[in-house]
């Protein structure tokens, strides 16, 4: 437990040498870019809101809501998980874990599935609400847990796998793995199929174990660290890893976003991008919110930028998603972008939460989910 915690206050140090060193390279801070003016071509169209307790909280929690069927799952930080109707917004169930989450939410298969901050992995009825199993793990818990109907897959903040029987909550196996000395405060989400587990570390790899045994099928780098101190070394997986068809999608902060093929790990592209929240992918592209606030459209045939919108430098992007013909995303001022797919232009703009839009957004058909900072959830359609 002695070198958890150490670990873990390496990590918030990481974040504080992050901050530190921005301002000291600059004599002054630099200001989010302000909005520009642009003609709307699309019109976003809220269809419903519902209220989520008190959302991501005051600390850098990333809680994404999941849908199942026609239900919607979210969860706050203090432990309120509530289902939904997707289409009415109408409240099916609630239910007070009494636990801090600080990973969510994941469904399919009958469970909703949480984490928390004390180490503990949470199974919930989805049809109910009500409490099937808990179990513990060897540290928080900051992105969804994963399901493939046999099994329940965790990553811990300290790099470790943990598969868990889906029906009981007993652990089936642990693959350990060695965390950098500093990273970025979170993980990705794992990806679970039927054969393999898969995540990204903060080392820069992805690594994949089958899920009967969690013995180790392959794995990749996709950042090599460089630079003479730690802080310049970060190279963290933390956006989580975008799964489509046979590849696997995946960006490293100070690293790369590559294109892996899914069965063997092999690298199909590769191109050099920082990002710590994700990637989307459509049109035969792939969309990356980088880190300095820009957005990047990639040409998976020549791995060559498309374009590059660099308006909302410094706006503290969420992770991007295709949404009909365009790429949505959030910033930290609540505002919803919409951008062209074609040539990244401004398309259409909502503000969702003036506390922040953190959060990837969620697209099911023709409706987009956004989860604001402070716990409003709104279901938009284009008008």
């Amino acid at each position: 437990m002695r070198d958890v915690m150490r670990w873990k206050n390496a990590a918030l140090l990481a974040l504080a040498v992050l901050a530190v060193g921005c301002s000291s390279n600059t004599k002054k801070e630099l200001p989010p870019a302000e909005l520009s003016d642009f003609e709307e071509e699309v019109v976003l169209q809220e269809e419903w809101s519902r209220s989520i307790g008190e959302g991501q909280g005051e600390t850098f929690n990333m809680l994404v809501p999941a849908v199942d069927g026609e239900r919607i799952f979210a969860a706050d930080v203090e432990g309120l998980v509530m289902a939904l109707d997707r289409l009415t917004g109408k409240v099916i169930w609630k239910q007070d874990l009494e636990a801090p989450v600080s990973g969510a939410v994941g469904a399919g298969y009958g469970l909703v599935l949480l984490g928390t901050l004390k180490g503990e992995v949470i199974a919930l009825d989805a049809a109910s609400g009500d409490e099937k199993w808990r179990s513990r793990v060897t540290s928080e818990v900051l992105a969804a847990p994963a399901v493939n109907g046999d099994v329940v897959l965790v990553q811990t903040q300290d790099d470790r796998l943990i598969a868990f029987d889906a029906d009981s909550g007993k652990q089936r196996w642990i693959f350990e793995n060695t965390p950098a000395v500093l990273t970025l405060r979170g993980t990705g989400s794992p990806v679970l199929t039927n054969r393999l587990a898969i995540a990204g570390l903060s080392s820069g790899k992805v690594i994949a174990v089958d899920t009967q045994r969690g013995l180790p099928v392959w794995e990749q780098r996709v950042a090599i660290p460089q630079g003479r101190s730690e802080l310049d070394r970060v190279v963290d997986i933390d956006g989580g890893l975008l799964l489509s068809g046979g590849t696997l999608y995946v960006v490293s902060y100070q690293g790369r976003v590559a294109a892996l093929e899914l069965e063997s790990g092999r690298v199909l592209w590769q191109r050099e991008a920082s990002s710590s929240v994700g990637v989307a992918q459509g049109f035969g592209n792939v969309y990356v919110s980088l880190a300095d606030g820009s957005v990047e459209g990639i040409d998976e045939r020549s791995a060559s930028a498309l374009w590059n919108n660099d308006a909302l430098a410094r706006r503290q992007l969420s992770a991007p998603e295709v949404f009909s013909s365009y790429v949505a995303f959030g910033d930290l001022e609540g505002y919803l972008h919409l951008i062209s797919q074609v040539d990244g232009r401004f398309v259409g703009r909502k503000r969702v939460d003036s506390d922040g839009l953190r959060a990837r957004p969620l697209v099911v058909g023709s409706w987009l989910y956004a989860y604001g900072n402070g716990g409003k959830l709104v279901a938009l359609t284009i008008k």
